[in-house]
């Protein structure tokens, strides 16, 4: 099992605001055109459902009518354009949650008719008042320029455009560095699962969700059409593992392996999934951690309750450092470990009496 760059970085870098996923969910439908050329996958089971949740579904070779559902969110936090002032500086809205002191200095596309690069603007440090100065950041405090006049930026920009935010990617030593890989690499992490995922016993529902990062709302859609007995989310998660972090507050680390989820703000993993999910990972000799994220959920908790029966759900979790930032950093063996965990817990859950 290798670490694809390549395809990592085009799925990171193709633009996906909450509500606005057409670009990134084209690609990813792309690729797993590939493996229904491979006939790992069947023609028919493939789809977009109204909400714009992109499903694929590896059919089990059991005779048993159950269904293992697993999501990673498509849309990335981005912004919204709700005002373009006299001079051409553009107002906006977030999509997601954003601290407000991430934005300084960026740089951001702005998705009118055509796409623009615009700046993240802010009023100079040289001429705030010291009681300013002292003051946080708030997202009211800043504006994306564009570089041309009002008349010209209406032109290309309508309010209720998105913004999404401008980094390439980069390897960093052992980790790879850029902007959205919340959730960008669980969207890697499960199309490589499918890639390979031998046939499993239980019917698999890999589904690309929409719309986590403003209230989880594909997964909740997802979850309701398909009914899951079994779910596993596949999410990012803080490693704050760099130096003043007292040791309870690290949640996670970078290269110390795989999430294995206990609970987060939306949900209390099942015990039994966390316990089937725990001998799988030592079984094959993959290294994990606990997680328990105490401020933020994840498509975890639409799929654990949108079904009709409620679900089984537990959660991997990929350690991030700088989250909710352009410079957001894992570690590619980490990274790995995460696929094997997800494969082998797909084929091998109807081996664990729940």
């Amino acid at each position: 099992m290798e670490f694809n760059i390549n395809l990592l970085k085009q799925i990171c870098e193709i633009p996906g605001a909450p509500g606005r996923e057409e670009k990134i969910r084209s690609f990813i439908e792309k690729q797993v055109q590939e493996l229904i050329k491979q006939k790992k996958i069947q023609k028919n089971d493939v789809f977009t459902d109204n909400i714009g949740n992109l499903h694929v579904i590896k059919r089990g070779k059991g005779k048993t009518p159950k269904k293992i559902m697993s999501a990673a969110h498509l849309d990335e936090i981005s912004f919204m354009v709700r005002h373009i002032d006299e001079q051409g500086f553009i107002r906006f809205t977030t999509l997601g949650g954003f601290d407000p002191k991430t934005l300084t200095a960026q740089r951001v596309i702005v998705h009118g008719k055509k796409d623009l690069i615009g700046l993240m603007g802010s009023k100079p440090i040289h001429i705030m008042e010291p009681a300013e100065r002292e003051k946080p950041a708030k997202i009211s405090d800043f504006v994306v320029d564009v570089g041309l006049p009002k008349e010209e930026v209406q032109k290309i920009v309508s309010v209720g455009d998105v913004i999404t935010r401008e980094r390439d990617l980069i390897e960093i030593g052992n980790n790879v560095s850029t902007k959205s890989l919340d959730n960008r690499i669980a969207v890697y992490i499960l199309l490589e699962t499918l890639r390979y995922l031998d046939t499993p016993e239980y019917d698999f529902y890999a589904v690309f969700t929409v719309q986590e990062e403003v209230g989880l709302r594909g997964a909740q859609v997802a979850a309701h059409t398909i009914n899951p007995d079994f779910a596993i989310n596949l999410d990012t998660t803080i490693a704050y593992d760099t130096p003043g972090a007292a040791e309870h507050e690290k949640c996670t680390q970078l290269g110390k392996g795989t999430g294995i989820k206990i609970m987060d703000s939306s949900v209390i993993c099942d015990a039994r999934m966390i316990e089937f999910m725990k001998k799988t990972a030592d079984k094959h000799k993959i290294l994990w951690q606990p997680e328990i994220l105490v401020a933020g959920g994840t498509d975890t908790a639409s799929m654990q309750r949108a079904g009709k029966n409620g679900a089984i759900v537990g959660a991997i979790s990929i350690p991030t450092r700088y989250i909710h930032s352009v410079i957001e950093t894992v570690n590619k063996q980490d990274v790995l470990y995460s696929i094997q965990l997800l494969k082998y817990c797909v084929e091998e859950l109807h081996t664990f009496k729940f």
